[in-house]
């Protein structure tokens, strides 16, 4: 298989691009500088470094040639903050590049393509009653992202969106998403030594696994399908418990808030978005909806694509240990980029 991939340094491309490759598989990627300090990149793959925004078709199609598969492992997801419209941001890096590289791809002659999504895709569409579409503008750009990336599967190429959970592990240099959620429990020091977070849960997988997702979607998917991504269901107690032990406070108390408590810290997030001229692309007061419910999804679809067992309490454990670096200062770490 000739994979020309889009993120090949990222935290997930990365660990897919060696899986390709371990499989007897070739790897073409573009990737924006600089590469973490210690990133394991396989160096067999081909890297060209710079940006596609500044890249004619014409660069892009040369570096397709030959190739069977694509995969879009980058964009940015609701962490990152924009000025409003927020939504323009998620059209310009996730959805525009999908029209963009799949247009590409047909007339190079691929003929499969994989693109990493968002799982809230499948409860947007699973449970319409929450209305996620008009409350989050990340949640619809997602949508639309899945709509686009499907439009072109036909006889002659097969789309695969993979709508990814929680993901753990790391990539040494890279920060991690998780140093907000670690900065989120140190400022609850100030009420105690206690983590207050509602009841509820969700789905994750760790890296290995989604880059076994990416390969298995490569080889195994036909037609235009949307596969909802889960392993691992876990309550956010059982989850918290692994995050402590990580942080090194094992026995640190966990204190259950209402719906309405999580709604009303949600509207001091959209204060403090106001203040400082940005817009979250999830509602932070409509946020509680989500937390307060199980985002739990059957693993009957990780394992369709291939997914095996995995240590995903190691992964917690090893993604939270690196976020307590990033948060301290005991390590300097590449962030993502809009760009």
């Amino acid at each position: 298989m000739k994979v020309f991939m889009i993120g090949g340094t990222g935290l997930l491309g990365c660990a897919a691009a060696q899986m390709f490759i371990d499989q007897g598989g070739s790897v073409r990627s573009i990737a924006l500088p600089p590469l973490p300090a210690g990133a394991p990149i396989p160096p067999e793959m081909e890297l060209t470094w710079g940006n596609y925004f500044e890249m004619s078709d014409e660069e892009i199609l040369a570096m397709m040639e030959g190739c069977d598969t694509f995969v879009f492992a980058a964009g940015v997801d609701e962490r990152v903050e924009f000025p409003a419209p927020v939504y323009e941001a998620y059209r310009k890096y996730n959805i525009e590049p999908v029209r963009r590289f799949l247009t590409l791809a047909k007339q190079a002659g691929i003929k499969s393509s994989v693109i990493l999504g968002s799982y809230f895709s499948y409860f947007a569409k699973s449970r319409p009653d929450m209305h996620l579409t008009d409350w989050h503008p990340y949640i619809r750009s997602r949508i639309e992202q899945e709509e686009t990336a499907l439009s072109f599967a036909d006889e002659s190429m097969n789309v695969a969106v993979l709508e990814l959970p929680y993901i753990f592990g790391t990539q040494p240099g890279r920060k991690p998403v998780w140093v907000i959620l670690v900065e989120q429990i140190h400022n609850m020091d100030k009420t105690g030594h206690v983590t207050m977070y509602p009841k509820g849960g969700t789905t994750m997988v760790t890296v290995r696994q989604v880059a076994q997702t990416i390969v298995g979607a490569a080889e195994r998917n036909r037609g235009g399908n949307a596969y909802p991504i889960g392993y691992y269901n876990l309550t956010w107690d059982d989850f918290l418990h692994i995050v402590h032990e990580a942080m090194g406070t094992p026995n640190r108390k966990i204190i259950h808030i209402a719906k309405w408590m999580f709604e009303m810290y949600g509207v001091k997030m959209i204060r403090d978005y106001k203040a400082r001229n940005v817009e979250g692309g999830i509602n932070a007061v409509r946020l509680a909806d989500i937390m307060c419910m199980n985002t739990f999804i059957d693993k009957k679809w990780a394992v369709s694509l291939g997914v095996t067992e995995d240590d995903i309490k190691s992964a917690i454990f090893d993604s939270v240990k690196l976020s307590v670096d990033a948060f301290t200062g005991a390590q300097q770490l590449v962030e993502m980029k809009g760009e």
